[in-house]
C-alpha cells in the first residue's frame, strides 16, 4: 500500500508537493476582520426576492445564454461601451490564472510590485513562469518607478500586475507612474481593480488609451464574495484570447443570476461601499490616536496598520474573538504588520475596545 502511493506521489510535479496549499483562517464564532469582505447582507426583502429567483431557475440545464447577458451587463455597470471585450472567471482569482496559463511560454516572465496579491506569483510558479517581484517604496508603498522601469526593460515581462488600489497596503499608486510603466511594457499589462468600489480614481481611462491594458474587476468586495464572479474588460483582440481558454461553464446558472440580481439593485451595494468608506476614515483616525499601532492611510477596505509585535497581536484579538490577518511573514516591508478589514460601525467598534489591550 506504502509503496503505491508512493509511486502515485511521484507522478505529481515536485514544486506541487514542495508547495503549500493557501489557508484559509476557521472563523465560527469569531468577529470575522481578516478576509476583505462586505459585511452588510442584502435587506430581508432582497432576500427573499433573491430566494424565489433561484428556485425558479432550471437547475437540470448547464450555464448557457444568461453568462453572456452578464458579461455585457458588467460591462454596462463598469460604465463602458460594446466595442470593449469582456470575460467571465470564477473570481479574479481564475482570471489570474488564465492570463497567466494565455502567456505560459518558454522564457516568459511575470512581474508585480511586492508586496501584493500573492495569487500573481502563485499562479505563475503553478505555470512554470518567472516571477519577477519588484519592491515598493518603504516610506509610503508607493511604486518604485526606478526599480519598475528597470525591471521591465531587463525581463521583458510577458505580464505585470498593477493592483489599484493594492493588496495589503490599500495604496492607490500615482496614476502617471502606471501610464510610464504601461507606455513601456511589451506585454499585458492588468489593472487587478478588486477594491475599486472604495477608491476614489480608477484605470478605465488608461485603459483606452493603452490597448495593452486590461482591468480585471470582481463582485466579491461588491458584495458577493460568496458568487464568485470576476470579470477582465479591454480591447476585444485581447480579451477574446483569454475567452478562448475560459471552461464553457465556469460560472453556475446560480452565481450569475445572483449576479444579475445584485446589478438591478446596484444602488443598495453602492449605499453599503459609501458607508464602508466612511467607516474606514473614522476606523483610520481612531487607529492613529492609539498608542502602539501606526496605521497607513487606505483606499481599499482595509487598513495595513504596524504595531510592536503582530503575531501577539493577532493572538490576543483571535482569544478575544475578533479575527484579524497577519501579514508580517508576506514580505520584509511587512514586517510586524497587520491588516484590519474595516466592518460595520459595531464591528469597528468592538475591535477598537478589544485592540489596546492587545498591542
Amino acid at each position: 500500500m506504502t509503496a503505491a502511493l508512493d509511486q502515485a506521489l511521484a507522478q505529481i510535479r515536485s514544486d506541487v508537493r514542495a508547495a503549500h496549499a493557501y489557508v484559509v483562517q476557521p472563523s465560527a464564532g469569531l468577529l470575522k476582520l481578516d478576509a476583505m469582505e462586505n459585511p452588510y447582507r442584502l435587506p430581508a426583502e432582497l432576500q427573499h426576492a433573491l430566494g424565489e429567483r433561484l428556485g425558479a431557475l432550471a437547475l437540470n440545464r448547464y450555464p448557457a445564454e444568461r453568462t453572456a447577458e452578464l458579461a455585457r451587463a458588467l460591462a454596462r455597470h463598469a460604465g463602458v461601451g460594446d466595442e470593449v471585450g469582456v470575460t467571465l472567471g470564477n473570481g479574479s482569482d481564475e482570471l489570474i490564472g488564465l492570463l497567466t496559463l494565455a502567456v505560459a511560454q518558454p522564457g516568459a516572465t511575470v512581474l508585480a510590485p511586492v508586496p501584493g496579491f500573492v495569487m500573481y506569483e502563485a499562479l505563475a510558479r503553478q505555470q512554470r513562469l518567472a516571477f519577477v517581484g519588484v519592491p515598493l517604496r518603504a516610506d509610503d508603498f508607493q511604486l518604485d518607478e526606478a526599480a519598475m522601469l528597470a525591471a521591465v526593460r531587463e525581463h521583458r515581462p510577458a505580464l505585470i500586475y498593477l493592483a489599484y488600489p493594492n493588496n495589503p497596503t490599500g495604496t492607490l499608486w500615482d496614476a502617471a507612474v502606471i501610464e510610464r510603466i504601461a507606455e513601456a511594457a511589451p506585454g499585458l499589462v492588468i489593472m487587478d481593480e478588486a477594491y475599486q468600489p472604495f477608491a476614489s480614481s480608477d484605470s478605465l481611462a488608461l485603459m483606452a488609451r493603452r490597448k495593452n491594458v486590461l482591468v480585471m474587476r470582481t463582485m466579491s468586495k461588491f458584495g458577493l464574495a460568496g458568487v464568485r464572479i470576476g470579470y477582465l474588460l479591454g480591447v476585444r483582440e485581447l480579451v477574446d484570447q483569454v475567452e478562448k481558454l475560459r471552461p464553457p461553464y465556469n460560472i453556475s446558472v446560480l452565481n450569475a443570476e445572483a449576479a444579475l440580481f445584485a446589478l438591478e439593485h446596484a444602488e443598495v451595494y453602492a449605499a453599503q461601499a459609501a458607508e464602508l468608506r466612511q467607516q474606514r476614515e473614522e476606523l483610520f483616525a481612531a487607529l492613529q490616536a492609539l498608542p502602539g499601532i501606526d496605521p497607513w492611510p487606505s483606499q481599499g477596505n482595509m487598513i495595513l496598520a504596524r504595531v510592536q509585535d503582530a503575531a501577539a497581536t493577532f493572538a490576543a484579538l483571535k482569544a478575544r474573538g475578533v479575527l484579524i490577518k497577519n501579514v508580517s511573514a508576506m514580505h520584509p516591508l511587512l514586517a510586524n504588520c497587520v491588516r484590519l478589514t474595516v466592518g460595520t460601525p459595531d464591528e469597528n467598534t468592538r475591535l477598537l475596545a478589544e485592540l489596546p489591550s492587545c498591542l
